[in-house]
């Protein structure tokens, strides 16, 4: 009886424990399948970039890769008219053919990537991330590349590249403000005078720039400041960072980013490989003028923007009307936003919760900041600290391992101002929703805000 009761309670043992395994079995292989889908690369696109040719490689000049894009530098004269400078079709001419037509180049070996040929103004958000993704595979063969691109959204295209390419090589962007076959183009100078400065390696770790007239600017700052001349492209208060003439490349100012050369500070925080491209939100611009009404910030929400810039008055201020639908967007829908300046220049300061200073960027370039760091983020602090380290670009010298000069001090809080009406107040703020991080805003000011103590002067700060 004993021997048949201990068999009996074995067998059960035994069942328990194979059932067990079974049941661990089947755990295991359904988490390691979760791991193993949760670890599946993203899909990125591939790119034909062509390969150096023999003759290149021997070479003792540096390699130059063209990828085109398209715009007036690639335009054609409608009608065969030659003299007409605005009737013309953008992106008709390969990069291929151009080429053909620019004398052999004296500085650079040349090649080409055809990525697409259309205007500027053509191309979205996502056809970007492949511009980006393009550029760096480019660079993983060559020494340095050219961008092509119309001079409409030239300086948004510009940015979204110095702010995601992650090759420390030259990238420098060139367009034209006269179709490739009218009198007086200025595109096969343009091309000509870009492949210099790239092959030149002078602006190597300074992120993207841009180049037309001769002059050479920093993507973060330069902006198309005239629909017509030829030297449109300025950077308002800082100027250019140098010029290139027949026989040279010169550089006299180096953008911020560049004193980060070789450290991991160097590199932006949007590495495109890291996310999908259908990850990229909606961001949008609100413009502020007199009695502006809050109708564009409740439609841009109402279609889905997760972001958006507002271009206010003076020093960042919007209509009490804007400001009451900003309100409701941060309140109900957690949207980020940004101030900027209509005004062409200055820098902006404050904000809380929801609402950053965009520092002395302009509204678009904000905006492909803002689009980006949504992208990556919906902390309202980690976007700001973005804000303020990578989108602010201060200038800082480390004079030796242990002690860095900075050439700006933290401000005093400031607040946005607000152009108020007499019969108009603020709906006050309802509490943060607790899935929404820090959803807030900062109390509306007037015009007529005190201005925030004067900074105090540059110190040297010593790390241990």
């Amino acid at each position: 009886m004993t021997q048949t009761v201990g068999k009996m309670i074995g067998k059960k043992v035994l069942i328990s424990i194979l059932a067990f395994a079974l049941v661990a079995g089947a755990i295991g292989t359904f988490t390691w399948r979760n791991l193993v889908n949760a670890a599946e690369p993203i899909p990125l696109p591939t790119f034909d970039i062509p390969a150096l040719s023999e003759a290149h490689q021997t070479s003792p000049l540096p390699n130059v890769i063209v990828v085109a894009t398209g715009g007036t530098l690639a335009g054609a004269a409608r009608n065969g008219d030659k003299t007409s400078f605005q009737s013309y079709s953008a992106g008709t001419y390969t990069m291929e053919k151009l080429l053909g037509d620019l004398p052999l180049h004296k500085t650079a070996d040349v090649s080409s990537y055809q990525f697409g040929n259309k205007g500027s103004g053509g191309y979205t958000i996502q056809e970007l991330y492949d511009l980006s993704l393009a550029v760096d595979a480019a660079l993983e063969l060559y020494d340095g590349a050219v961008v092509t691109t119309g001079t409409d959204t030239m300086e948004e295209i510009a940015y979204f590249l110095d702010l995601t390419v992650r090759s420390e090589k030259p990238v420098v962007v060139t367009g034209a403000m006269r179709p490739w076959d009218v009198i007086g183009t200025d595109g096969p100078a343009n091309l000509y005078q870009a492949i210099k400065v790239a092959g030149s390696g002078k602006t190597k770790w300074f992120g993207t720039v841009v180049m037309l007239n001769d002059v050479i600017h920093a993507a973060r700052e330069v902006t198309k400041s005239n629909s017509h001349r030829m030297d449109t492209f300025e950077t308002p208060m800082f100027g250019a960072i140098g010029y290139v003439d027949d026989p040279a490349v010169r550089i006299y100012r180096a953008p911020a980013r560049a004193l980060k050369a070789g450290t991991p500070e160097w590199a932006s925080p949007f590495d495109l490989k890291t996310i999908e491209k259908t990850s990229l939100p909606i961001v949008e611009i609100a413009y502020n003028y007199q009695e502006a009404g809050g109708g564009a910030i409740r439609g841009f929400v109402e279609d889905g923007a997760k972001g958006i810039v507002t271009a206010g008055t003076g020093a960042g201020g919007i209509s009490s009307k804007m400001s009451a639908a900003r309100t409701a967007a941060i309140r109900d829908h957690g949207v980020m936003f940004v101030t900027t300046t209509r005004t062409g220049s200055g820098t902006m300061y404050g904000g809380s919760g929801n609402t950053i200073a965009g520092d002395n960027l302009n509204a678009q370039h904000a905006r492909m900041l803002l689009l980006l760091s949504l992208a990556f983020s919906s902390d309202a602090n980690t976007i700001r600290g973005w804000f303020s380290t990578f989108g602010t670009q201060d200038v800082e010298i480390s004079v030796d391992e242990n002690t860095a000069l900075t050439a700006s001090v933290d401000e005093p809080e400031a607040t946005e101002p607000v152009v108020t009406e007499p019969v108009a107040t603020e709906p006050a703020l309802e509490p943060t929703p607790a899935t929404t991080p820090e959803v807030t805003e900062a109390p509306a000011a007037t015009e007529e805000t005190e201005a925030p103590a004067a900074p105090e002067a540059p110190e040297l700060v010593s790390t241990p």
